[in-house]
């Protein structure tokens, strides 16, 4: 039987008693997630201060068999930091928020190399000072951390110039559940020596090891960027109109963000903040943004006239060009604060789908038709990264519609067998940012193929054959 106490004192030998926290006022806070979900159970948080430090720790834990799950901003929304004890045993909360020192920056080799507990906003303003720009943004980015958002191969508002995260991460350094280190903090961009095993940490949740340390791709600051909002009558005249500002800027194509009338009729009436710069709310609000790295350069006639184009044309019903800073920044708002919004206006389930760009619109028009004829009184709403298929349903009730969580979990459960089954008729994907945790397991289960499902969880078996690694995530037999 694992004697905590003895545990204890040897994790305060390795990173200091002031590191060790039991104290339920201390720990709390690492425990909830930010949609307050999903609450963890923890011996303890640990506050590492090094990787030698973090080995140290997983090779205590790996031989009395306590299960470890590393917490970074604790922003994610499918459970993956949830604190999970196993067979008995208390589960460790590790925390990377001690770790958050930016080892290396190079304008020259356009690289910034960190540690797993960097804020994200922290290594944005990092390049921005040497005049560099790590592409990587989201709505979190003020309290996520890098390790995490490699961990859950996070997404964001400019994948569609720049890619996921996946394509950001150079090398990455990772303690294995042995507590061996990978030395795999390399600059190279290429590098055909074997397997490039990277790949099955980016995306993994902490499930195979805990991301120390990454090497991250930096590109040249914008110097130009202009910003504008469309109304549009539907996903597929938003479609076109993405065409035609791709083939009119190519690769200055930043950003193509969409949010239909009900939400953001959502966020008009929940943020105090947002205003809307049309005079009616559009059917569906395309929000554009294109950036060019050259000092001086002059986008606005040609996005002028590809808007104007498009207005001709009658893909759009109206066009509005942000003429200063402060209107982009609202339009931007409008985008932004639909995570908010929900939060303040009642219950909600949120799926996080990804289709084929050409089959957006079959998505919205399908999940609205088939949740709204079972469930006559939700309240469908969509946002999404358009550029990538990356479609965001959330589905609103009133607040008094359910009498507690029981009542809750079955409705979603009817949601996840509806949304689902419209994703795999449209060939997608279940999650397309967000990851599995806890909150995808069982779909997850539902949606992949035996074949596929059963390489995961031999490669987990693999690494982690004690199954110490964030138990409980990614599978339901786990």
């Amino acid at each position: 039987m694992l004697d905590t106490s003895h545990l204890l004192t040897d994790l305060s030998a390795i990173v200091g008693e002031a590191h060790v926290l039991t104290d339920p006022a201390l720990i709390g806070s690492f425990l909830i997630d930010v949609r307050r979900n999903y609450e963890g159970q923890a011996l303890c948080i640990v506050e590492p201060g090094s990787t030698q430090e973090v080995s140290a720790i997983v090779t205590l834990c790996a031989a009395h068999g306590v299960p470890i799950t590393p917490i970074g901003g604790n922003t994610g929304l499918c459970g993956g930091a949830a604190v999970r004890g196993m067979g008995g045993a208390p589960g460790l909360g590790l925390s990377l928020r001690r770790m958050n020192r930016i080892l290396d920056i190079s304008p020259l080799d356009e690289t910034i190399t960190v540690e797993a507990g960097c804020i994200l906003q922290s290594i944005q303003d990092a390049a921005a000072a040497q005049d560099m720009l790590f592409p990587l943004s989201l709505s979190s980015e003020g309290s996520c951390q890098i390790g995490g958002n490699i961990a859950t191969n996070a997404g964001g508002s400019s994948a569609i110039r720049y890619g996921v995260t996946r394509q950001l991460v150079l090398g990455l350094e990772v303690v294995l559940p042995s507590g061996e280190i990978t030395g795999g903090l390399t600059r190279l961009r290429k590098d055909n020596a074997g397997y490039d095993l990277r790949h099955l940490f980016i995306g993994s949740e902490g499930t195979l090891g805990i991301i120390t340390g990454a090497v991250l791709s930096l590109v040249p600051a914008p110097k130009s960027r202009e910003t504008a909002l469309v109304a549009a009558r539907s996903v597929d005249d938003a479609l076109h109109i993405l065409r035609r500002m791709k083939a009119a800027f190519g690769e200055r194509l930043t950003s193509a963000e969409i949010t239909e009338a009900d939400y953001m009729s959502l966020v008009l009436e929940q943020m105090s903040e947002a205003r809307l710069p049309f005079d009616a709310v559009p059917p569906w609000s395309l929000l554009l943004e294109v950036c060019d790295s050259a000092e001086g350069a002059e986008m606005m006639p040609l996005l002028e006239a590809t808007l104007m184009a498009v207005l001709e044309d009658e893909l759009a019903q109206d066009v509005l060009i942000a003429q200063n800073e402060a209107q982009a920044e609202n339009f931007w708002y409008l985008r932004h604060a639909v995570s908010d919004a929900i939060r303040h206006a009642g219950p909600n389930m949120s799926h996080d789908s990804s289709v084929p760009l050409l089959a957006q619109q079959a998505y919205v028009d399908l999940t609205r038709a088939r949740i709204t004829a079972r469930i006559p009184d939700a309240r469908p709403l969509y946002v999404g990264h358009m550029g990538d298929g990356n479609m965001h349903l959330v589905v609103m009730f009133a607040k008094d519609r359910f009498a507690d969580r029981v009542a809750y979990d079955a409705m979603s459960a009817e949601l996840d067998e509806i949304i689902d089954g419209v994703v795999m008729e449209l060939e997608g994907s279940i999650t397309a940012e967000h990851g599995i945790g806890l909150s995808y397991r069982g779909r997850l289960a539902k949606a992949m193929a035996p074949a596929s499902l059963n390489l995961m969880k031999g490669l987990k078996k693999l690494f982690d054959p004690q199954n110490i690694m964030n138990p409980g995530k990614l599978f339901l037999d786990d």
